[in-house]
């Protein structure tokens, strides 16, 4: 049985390493006071609104571990309730990686990256493919979004943390680049226009 919600991730052989590293002391305070969550408060579903990908891992029967990139309209993994996240699954390669390894093995993790903010969450937690459910597919589908919506997949959060922005390169998505980039350019074209239109009136001066 599990004391702390971080005993997900800090098992007995992580807790040793930290130990003979010198940071053991530290992480036991946080365990001990406010911890990793475990439900998804509102700070986080904030981010997940903004949010237009992740990666999400699986692994086989026997460990073998998998990383998938996920993308899709911004808030796409969407909060179904304060303990459930919820994604459509589109069409693809059709090489089913993700789905065979959940049919096998239900631990999952979310790796999720807001780039633009130098922030990172981890979750933890099981998921499970969900078929033929037409309402859910309704309820996580984004109808101006072109993916073909083939099944639900749902993640059952047990803990989650956001830490440090220590070494993240700072990314800005491209519907947030487009339209500075937009008008950086118009306004380069009215000042050339500018200077052409002063060249132009100073060499008449000069006639």
């Amino acid at each position: 049985m599990s004391e702390f919600p971080s005993d997900i991730a800090f098992t007995p052989a992580v807790k040793a390493v930290q130990e003979r590293k010198g940071s053991r002391r530290g992480y036991a305070r946080m365990e001990r006071g406010r911890g990793w969550q475990t439900t998804i408060t509102p700070d986080l579903a904030a981010l997940l609104a903004d949010l237009d990908m992740f990666y999400l891992g699986t692994a086989t029967a026997v460990g073998q571990p998998y990383i998938q990139y996920r993308g899709g309209p911004p808030g796409f993994l969407k909060v179904v309730d304060d303990r459930t996240l919820g994604f459509a699954d589109f069409g693809g390669n059709r090489q089913y990686v993700t789905l065979g390894n959940l049919s096998e093995n239900p631990r999952a993790f979310l790796f999720l990256m807001d780039y633009a903010n130098s922030r990172r969450v981890k979750l933890w937690g099981t998921a499970r493919v969900v078929e033929g459910d037409g309402p859910l597919q309704d309820r996580l589908r984004d109808p101006s979004y072109p993916g073909e919506v083939e099944r639900a997949i749902l993640f059952s959060v047990e803990a989650w943390d956001m830490n440090c922005p220590q070494h993240i390169h700072r990314r800005f998505p491209e519907g947030q680049v487009v339209p500075v980039v937009a008008e950086l350019q118009s306004r380069i074209a009215e000042l050339e226009a500018e200077v052409a239109r002063l060249r132009s009136k100073a060499h008449h001066e000069g006639d």
